[in-house]
């Protein structure tokens, strides 16, 4: 019987060293932590991405655009530029998002030759380019909101993930009362994500399709599919060259910016 309790003592422990690792992926996250490592993937600097948006209606309808997007994303603020490069009659419509940290969203939307409007805080949930992709979402980072919290695990297409519940703090100035995540902690991506109103409605739902790597070696959703609540439409996004070794200027995010932008061609540095 000793010999026994030995034999077994000693597989336990030879189980424990060969494979240690299988008691930390079993261990829950910190969600702070964890939260805080997305969220400085998020504020990843100066960015230049292209990308192709196809918004399908419910009626058959199919809407295809073309576009670039600059962004300068810090701590201290987060600016994003759309502009349309495609189709040709539609060429140069472009929006300009800012938000500094702890403020309120603004914007503007630019029409060529020269049709000028902000987008006011009642336009700030409508969608991007008839997009089912809300402004206020493109400067919006719920995974620096001060409250956050593991709320369970789910597989999304046989990949095992932690949902991360996030809430804003009263000054984060969003529409949105939580919002979770479901976390691919091996490649560190949200594969799902879910926004809900103050009375627990889905409002907003985000799927990534498509993992890549970017220039920085990091993994990213290449690919997403949108759906907003009350929108008779899906919005697949389809990303590709991103760069981050690009300069800003201020001017470059602001209507006159643009303006410009639209005026040369889209030509960047």
């Amino acid at each position: 019987m000793h010999n026994h309790t030995a034999f077994f003592r000693f597989v336990c422990l030879s189980v424990a060293l060969v494979f240690p690792q299988l008691h930390a992926q079993e261990a829950v996250p910190d969600a702070k932590e964890l939260a805080a490592r997305l969220s400085a993937n998020v504020l990843d600097g100066s960015s230049l991405v292209r990308l192709k948006m196809e918004v399908k209606k419910s009626g058959g309808e199919k809407v295809t655009l073309q576009l670039q997007v600059k962004a300068r994303r810090t701590n201290a603020s987060s600016e994003v530029m759309y502009q349309v490069l495609w189709p040709k009659d539609r060429k140069g419509e472009s929006f300009l998002v800012k938000k500094s940290a702890g403020g309120s969203p603004s914007g503007s939307v630019f029409v060529p030759p020269d049709a000028v409007s902000a987008i006011t805080s009642d336009k700030m949930k409508g969608g991007a380019f008839g997009s089912d992709l809300a402004y206020e979402d493109l400067v919006g980072n719920f995974f620096g909101w001060p409250q956050q919290a593991m709320v369970g695990t789910e597989v999304i297409d046989r990949v095992p993930c932690q949902i991360l519940e996030s809430k804003p703090g009263k000054g984060d100035h969003s529409s949105y009362s939580h919002v979770r995540s479901w976390i691919d902690m091996k490649r560190m991506v949200p594969l799902k994500i879910e926004k809900y109103s103050s009375g627990g409605q889905v409002v907003s739902r985000i799927d990534t399709t498509r993992v890549a790597e970017d220039d920085a070696n990091r993994k990213v959703p290449a690919s997403l599919t949108l759906q907003r609540a009350g929108q008779n439409s899906v919005t697949e996004i389809e990303g590709s060259n991103i760069r981050h070794d690009v300069s800003f200027s201020d001017a470059d995010f602001s209507v006159e910016g643009l303006r410009a932008s639209s005026a040369s061609g889209s030509k960047t540095n």
